[in-house]
This record gives C-alpha cells, sequence and structure tokens, in this order.
C-alpha cells in the first residue's frame, strides 16, 4: 500500500534526527581527510623515507575503513542502526586521541587503522539509518545531508589544519620541517581535534529513536509506530507500517544470511549498488583529496600556498554539495549522476592536458576545483543515496555493508595505485585513466541505474524485483 502524500510530516523532528545520524558522516569527513594536512608534518616526523612507507601511512586507514564497513551490516542488523553509530563514535574519539599521541610509526599505523574501522562503520550506518527514517519525498535531501556533513568535516579538517601550522619558511629543509614546532607538536593536535565533535555526536545520539524499519523486523511493532506517528502521524504511521510488514515476507526476527544477498532477487541490484561504489572512488576525487599536497606541489605551490588551496577545495566542495541537495529531489539521481560522470570526465581530460603541455599554478588550480564541484553535485552524494535506497528492507544493512566494503576496496585501490601510477604515466596520463573511467562510469549509469526519487523504500524493492 502507498503512503499518503499528503500526510503532515513533522519537519522539525525529521530534520533532528537526520542531522545527529548525519553527523557520523562528519567525522567521516574530518577523519578522513585530516592526513592530508598532517602529511608534510608527521612523515618528516617519523621520518619516512620511502615511497612504500608513504604510500602505507596514506592509505592504511583504508584497511580499517574495510573492516569497520565489513562489520557494520553484522552490528546494525543485530544490535540495530542506533547502537552502531555509538559504537563508531567511540571508536572515533578513542582513535583520534592515540593517533595524536603515537611515538613510534607503528603506533600511529594501528591508531590510523583503528579510525578507519569508526570511518567504515560510519559510511555504512549513517546514509541507511537516515534512509529509513525519511519519508520518500524528502529521502534523497536528508540522506544527501550525510554527504553534506562529510564536507563540513573535510572543510573543518582543511580550516583547523591551516590554523594550527605555522607558517613554514620558504626553502625550508627536511630536517628543520622535523625539528620545528610543526613537525614536533602541530600535526598530532590536527588528529586529536576530531574528539571533540565525536564526543558530541556519541551524546547526540543517545537522544535519537531506533529506525522503525530495524524495530519491525526485529518484532518491536509498538516501538517503531510510535515513532513513525512522531514522524508523520497516525495515517502515514499505519500506511508505513504495512508496507513494512509487507516486504518482510519471511520470518521477521531472523538475521539474513549471506546466501540472500546473491538470490536471483537480489544479485542485480547488489551488483549495481557494487559498481556505483566502485565508480565513485575510481573517478579519481580522492587522490585530489589525499595527494593534494603532492598535486599542487607539482603545479608549482609552495606549502603555505598548498594549505591554503586545499581550504579553497574544501569550500568549493561544501558549495557544490548544498547544490546538489537542493537538486537531488528536484531533477532526480539519473540525471544528476550522468551529469557528474561527464563533467569530472571532462575535468580530468582537461586537467591531464595541462599537465601534458607544462601549465602550473592557476589553471591547475581551477581545473582541480571544477573537478571536484561537478562530483560534490553528483557523485558524492548521489552514490550514498542510491545505495541506502536500492536494497530490500531485509537485507538492507548486510548488502550495504557490502557495498560500502566494495568502495573501500576500490579506494584503497586508487590511493595505493597513484604513486606508481603517477610516476609509469605521469600526471598527465593518470588523469587520463581517471577520465576514461568516468566517461565508461557514464554509460553504466545511463544503461543500468534506475530512477528512485520519490518512491518508497517498499515500493522500490517491488519496483526493482526480477
Amino acid at each position: 500500500m502507498r503512503v499518503d502524500g499528503n500526510a503532515e510530516y513533522n519537519l522539525r523532528y525529521v530534520l533532528m534526527i537526520s542531522s545527529i545520524g548525519a553527523l557520523g558522516g562528519l567525522l567521516f569527513g574530518y577523519d578522513w581527510v585530516v592526513i592530508g594536512g598532517a602529511k608534510p608534518f608527521f612523515e618528516k616526523y617519523f621520518q619516512l623515507n620511502s615511497e612504500a612507507l608513504v604510500g602505507w601511512a596514506n592509505s592504511c586507514a583504508l584497511l580499517g575503513c574495510l573492516i569497520g564497513s565489513l562489520i557494520s551490516g553484522a552490528v546494525s542488523d543485530r544490535y540495530g542502526r542506533k547502537k552502531g553509530l555509538l559504537l563508531s563514535a567511540v571508536l572515533f574519539a578513542v582513535s583520534s586521541v592515540l593517533t595524536g599521541t603515537a611515538a613510534l610509526f607503528s603506533w600511529f599505523v594501528v591508531w590510523r587503522i583503528l579510525g578507519g574501522v569508526a570511518i567504515g562503520m560510519a559510511s555504512g550506518i549513517s546514509p541507511m539509518y537516515i534512509a529509513e527514517v525519511s519519508p520518500a519525498q524528502w529521502r534523497g535531501r536528508l540522506v544527501a545531508l550525510n554527504q553534506m556533513t562529510i564536507v563540513i568535516g573535510i572543510l573543518a579538517a582543511q580550516i583547523v589544519n591551516w590554523l594550527i601550522v605555522e607558517k613554514v619558511p620558504e626553502g625550508a629543509t627536511a630536517e628543520m620541517i622535523r625539528l620545528s614546532w610543526n613537525g614536533q607538536s602541530g600535526w598530532r593536535w590536527m588528529f586529536i581535534a576530531v574528539a571533540v565533535p565525536s564526543v558530541v555526536f556519541l551524546f547526540s545520539v543517545l537522544l535519537v529513536p531506533e529506525s522503525p524499519r530495524w524495530l519491525v523486523k526485529n518484532g518491536k511493532r509498538d516501538l517503531a509506530s510510535r515513532t513513525l506517528v512522531r514522524i508523520g502521524g497516525e495515517a502515514y504511521a499505519g500506511a508505513a507500517m504495512r508496507e513494512i510488514a509487507e516486504s518482510l515476507t519471511v520470518n521477521e526476527s531472523a538475521r539474513p544470511r549471506l546466501s540472500e544477498l546473491f538470490a536471483p532477487s537480489v544479485r542485480k541490484v547488489l551488483g549495481i549498488g557494487i559498481a556505483l561504489a566502485v565508480l565513485q572512488q575510481w573517478s579519481g576525487i580522492n587522490v585530489i583529496f589525499n595527494y593534494a599536497e603532492e598535486i599542487y606541489r607539482t603545479a608549482g605551490y609552495g606549502v603555505n600556498d598548498i594549505l591554503f588551496n586545499i581550504v579553497i577545495t574544501g569550500a568549493i566542495n561544501l558549495l557544490c554539495t548544498v547544490i546538489a541537495m537542493a537538486t537531488v529531489d528536484r531533477f532526480g539521481r539519473r540525471p544528476l549522476m550522468l551529469l557528474g560522470c561527464a563533467g569530472i570526465g571532462i575535468s580530468h581530460l582537461l586537467l591531464g592536458m595541462a599537465y601534458s603541455a607544462g601549465l602550473k599554478g592557476l589553471p591547475v588550480l581551477l581545473l582541480t576545483l571544477t573537478t571536484i564541484g561537478c562530483y560534490a553535485m553528483s557523485l558524492a552524494p548521489v552514490v550514498w543515496v542510491l545505495i541506502a535506497e536500492i536494497f530490500p528492507n531485509r537485507i538492507r544493512g548486510s548488502a550495504i555493508s557490502v557495498a560500502v566494503s566494495a568502495l573501500w576496496i576500490a579506494c584503497f585501490i586508487l590511493t595505493f595505485t597513484f604513486p606508481p601510477l603517477n610516476r609509469a604515466l605521469g600526471a598527465a596520463g593518470t588523469f587520463w585513466l581517471y577520465a576514461a573511467i568516468c566517461f565508461a562510469g557514464l554509460v553504466f549509469v545511463w544503461r543500468c541505474v534506475p530512477e528512485t526519487k520519490g518512491k518508497t523504500l517498499e515500493q522500490l524493492e517491488k519496483d526493482l524485483a526480477p
């Protein structure tokens, strides 16, 4: 039964609980990008003098992201979305302090991996929770809110890094940087600062209800109905409860089995989710974020200008994410994805041409900003929206876990392979490779990705069934 579109929704309440769920995204963004500003200093402190060590320092957190995404499905399905968010908040707080106080590189790696576990859990559970508490008419914007908080976290990390760092003298040697305040203490405070929003997130999650869809699946119908009434009133709650119950055609209290993910009714949609996750990462954007220092240094910028340029990229990222939030429920998911793949691909193509022609400075900065803008208006938020929407109620936690795990594996491959690709193909050839992937993604979205705007999760489950 279709949920009444004329229900009187409690927008303030829905926005409040969605915003708290999205705080996981803010911590995800901060913890993910903070390493970019700390990189010039902790590398000198730990005296990382090989390409392998530098690559490991920048990509080790991805191992934790994969672990976190793999366990997020089991945790959220067994204990609930709310407890999964609470656990990620604790891990964020603990790992940030321990990373910032690490005396040895080996312990730095351990705590970065633990922080990655928190990122992996939040990246799957936060958008899933928001999707499950959102009315269909707002779901795209509210799930995109999670991406906006990721971007706010990214920008916050970039600004905090910029404010913490003392001005580096032009021509400073590696040893001068290592012995400076930046090299001894500054980079540590960059990591420790994330403990503050982590504690805020922890106590805020205590205020939100459990996902009504998880509650129904686990036989707690009264609690689910109570939450749905608060979201949209009695009529909305009744219709939503019927739809949710109809979608759970097997024993609601049993936990989903792994074999269900590969059943004919799920296989195609799981493939779409995995492909979208890989496309988001192999579009090449995280290379710009994680290796911003190297990219801008190659373009002729000094350390101080590099940190300022990184802040500019974060501001553009935030502005374009706001545009995506305003359009995702109006224009739909497919148009934004198609425009994004085309825009990113063309930007990468031009960026490769700029490097090939030996251009430096402003042209490279403008093209990287254009690339980030296209990504922020399309693949960044919309992939998370689609992954949170397309899977059936009963297996949503496990299916999202698989898709997000594929995302982090793809991200690890992207991040770890950039230095050798850059050396073998040059900056121009590397960005042309990413452009080719984006154009292939354009074809995939055109042929395989359905439009999902304006439909309840239960309607989508019926529509996407083979």
